[in-house]
Formats: C-alpha cells, structure tokens, sequence
C-alpha cells in the first residue's frame, strides 16, 4: 500500500475517517539524427507541457546524469511535446522509433499509448499513467514480458475523499471536470463515484474535449455539487487557471491530487510528488540501458504522496484550513 507523506494525527484523521514549447522547439539536441553505437539516444515526449509532467522530465534527466550518462558523451536526449494533439503523439512517436532510440520515455496516457501502438520492440518506460492495464499498455501488474514498462501516478482514492470531507464535513456532491477520451480519467471518474456512493456521497461528472472546454465544464457543476475535486487529467491540469477562476468566482473549493494544482490555486492537492517519479522513471531507464529488458521490469507505482496547502485560496473559497491539516502538510502556500 502505498505511504502518505503526512503527520501522523492527520495521517490517522484521514485513514480514520474513511509540460509553452512546440513539437519541435524543446530537443535537447533537435537533430535527432540516428545516434552513433557509443552515444544511446533516450528519447521522452509528452502528451502536453505542464509543470507536473515538465517535473516528471526533469526527473528522469537528473537520473540519467546521476547514473554517469552525460549528454553528448555517452547519451543524446531529446524531447518532444505533442501539445495536447494526440495525431502529434503519434507522429512523434514513429520518429523517435526511426531515430532507433535505446529507450523511449513517456509521460502521460495518450503519448505512451501511441509509442505501444508503434514498437513492439523499442523499450518503451512510461510514466504519469494512472492505470496501464486499463490503457493497454500491459496486461497486469506484473513484468508485461513486452517492450513496456513504466510508474504509475495511481493513488488511493480514499484519503483523497477523506481529505475533502476533513476539509468540507458537510459535503453532499462532489464534481469532477475530466477529459472523456483520456482513460485516466474516466477509470478514476468510475472509481470514484463508487467509493463515494458508500459514503452516501454523490460525484457529477463534468467533461471537457478540450482545454478551452474546461471553464464551461466547471460553470455546468455551478450550483450542484460542494467542491470540485480534480485528478491528474492533462486537459483540466493545463487550463487549470480557468478551474481556478471559477473557484474564485463562485466561493466553489477546489481540491485537487496534482500537487502543483495548489500553487496554482487549489485549496488543497495530495498527490504524487512528480519530480520523484521522474528520478524513479529515470532508474529503469538506467536499467535497461545497461542491459535488462523493459518487459522484465514490473511496473511501479509511487511510494509516497505530498500534501500541499494554499491559504490565500482556502480563504477566497470560504474554506477554514484546521490546523491539524496545516500541521500535516509538506507545503503551505500563503
């Protein structure tokens, strides 16, 4: 199971009750020519640039640097965002593979999808995906025997719901603006909405296509639910200012699982901490590049979990932080 990072009273309180760059602009080296035997090209794209998947990046390049790989010496790594468009997902992917990449890296469902539906041979390590078996990107939690392997972003859902309800005892309705067609979040959006009928609790859910669709979808739950809870899904973490304004609009607390969320104006985030999960992406990559195959390597989730506070948006929110909460958390925002 995995281990929150909190103070142990709220620890037990919680328990108790309950990546602008274009596709093309960030390469480290844009000429991803095929690199030569001595120099292994690991290459890392994302389905979009926001801070938690731009932490992630940085994760996996500090690992590789702390395990002696040294760009232009001994390793060539190149990035590439897709902007949110998953055709670019894919066109990015089948360069990567025709640069003949030691390793491919990514971050986020939609881009790791696109890498598995292009190499059966290429190691593919993704991270940042909730649930990789739901994605089809392995069969089980267990050694795929594949080309794929990667860390998950999954975390419990209940000290997250026990969190809000600390936070709003009299919560009723919880709403949940996700993106329909990124498999992290409807799976989350369906656990959800069962953990919560336990509680008597409803969840309504609010779906956004795009980025742009974000505001509107957070404006339909106006007047429905108590608080709005997001997740890790791309769309609503890149346009999460539009999230935050309506927040602020409305006295309607946010309460989100991506840490950054909070100091971008969630009142509260518990979640990932997603630079570690990029040094964590970044040891299997080391693994495989000095020799062991990606489809012998299970995959891995997160061991521990940060709690992050942002006063000023309790207080714009009509929130009142309890000081058990303030006392638990890694970070508090003032």
């Amino acid at each position: 199971m995995n281990k929150l990072r909190l103070a142990a009273p709220v620890a037990a309180l919680l328990l108790v009750m309950g990546c602008s760059k274009t596709a093309d602009s960030q390469d480290q080296n844009t000429a991803t020519a095929t690199p030569s035997a001595d120099v292994k090209q690991v290459a890392i794209t994302a389905i979009v640039e926001h801070p938690a998947l731009d932490a992630v990046r940085v994760g996996v390049e500090d690992e590789l640097k702390d395990a002696g790989f040294i760009q232009g010496q001994n390793i060539k790594v190149v990035f590439q965002s897709a902007q949110g468009n998953t055709a670019t997902a894919g066109q990015i992917a089948k360069k990567f593979i025709g640069d003949k990449s030691a390793a491919i890296v990514a971050i986020g469902t939609p881009s790791a999808q696109a890498v598995a539906a292009s190499t059966r041979d290429i190691p593919l390590v993704f991270a940042a995906v909730t649930d990789p078996v739901a994605a089809k990107l392995t069969p089980s939690w267990e050694a795929s025997g594949t080309n794929v392997t990667g860390v998950s972003d999954a975390l419990p859902l209940e000290p997250q719901i026990d969190l809000i309800k600390a936070l709003l005892p009299n919560v009723k309705n919880i709403g949940f603006v996700y993106s329909p067609g990124e498999v992290n979040s409807t799976t989350i959006f369906e656990q959800l909405k069962t953990t919560l009928a336990k509680d008597g609790i409803g969840a309504i859910g609010a779906p956004a296509q795009r980025t742009a669709d974000v505001t509107t979808a957070a404006r339909s739950l106006l007047g429905k639910v108590d608080v709005i809870y997001s997740t890790t899904d791309n769309n609503v973490v890149s346009a999460y200012e539009s999230l935050y304004k309506v927040g602020i609009e409305n006295k309607l607390p946010l309460i989100a699982s991506d840490p950054d969320s909070a100091k971008r104006g969630a009142v509260a985030a518990l979640g990932a901490n997603y630079y570690d999960m990029g040094r964590q992406t970044g040891k299997i990559v080391v693994r495989i590049l000095n020799g062991e195959s990606a489809g012998a390597i299970a995959p891995e989730k997160m061991a521990t979990f940060d709690l992050i506070l942002n006063k000023k948006s309790a207080a714009l929110m009509g929130i009142t932080l309890p000081q058990a909460i303030i006392d638990s958390a890694k970070e508090v925002i003032e």
